[in-house]
């Protein structure tokens, strides 16, 4: 696997996990205020092929 296909799938299970911890009852939600946007704004370009070639998230759909 290439090392940015690595990064970015380790960073999107990271959110996951941490979108499923926030649900817990309990959970620490400054916590997950402060790192949701430092994992989001770290995640590399997405590998090529999870999405078609003529799709562009900046654009409405």
């Amino acid at each position: 696997m290439c090392p940015d296909c690595e990064d970015f799938g380790r960073t999107v299970l990271l959110l996951g996990q941490l979108a499923l911890y926030a649900d817990m009852a309990g959970a620490d939600l400054d916590f997950v205020d402060v790192v949701s946007p430092s994992l989001a704004v770290s995640l590399p370009e997405p590998p090529p092929g999870p999405f078609p070639d003529d799709s562009d998230p900046a654009e409405d759909s």
